[in-house]
């Protein structure tokens, strides 16, 4: 997967997470470990965007430059590359629920943000995220 696809789909994880803990919903241990070790990979480089992460959704979030942000970071730092590596593999064998949703908005703010100079491409996203819906039956929470 492309880096920004994959950055996309990390923060979306992140975010879906954090939603169902709130709700109380049982998020499998190993998504929770794999979405950790993203946020700690992360932290020392950006720790402004892992805080405004950790911070939403109850504060507002710039989906585009987080994203971006996210994708720098890999691209600079193998460790992070390495977490967002296995927290996409992860969630692609548990989704959740919610992650649709997420990977729209996220998709959503960076087309209209014009987020490279490139063409922005969510086929990756869009296939990933249909994917995760279809293998929803078969996963199991906890």
């Amino acid at each position: 997967m492309e880096p920004l696809a994959a950055a996309v789909v990390a923060i979306a994880t992140v975010l879906a997470t954090k939603a169902l803990e709130k709700t109380g919903e049982n998020v499998g241990q190993v998504v929770w470990d794999q979405t950790n070790q993203f946020l700690e990979s992360l932290k020392n480089q950006y720790p402004d965007t892992v805080m405004a992460i950790e911070q939403a959704p109850g504060q507002p979030l710039d989906y585009a430059k987080v994203v971006l942000e996210v994708e720098a970071a890999a691209k600079q730092n193998p460790e992070v590359a390495q977490a967002i590596e296995g927290l996409v593999t992860t969630v692609d064998a548990e989704a959740l629920p919610n992650l649709e949703k997420i990977l729209e908005k996220i998709t959503k703010a960076l087309e209209s943000h014009q987020a490279t100079s490139e063409t922005y491409n969510n086929e990756n996203v869009k296939n990933f995220a249909k994917r995760n819906i279809l293998n929803q039956e078969n996963t199991n929470f906890g």
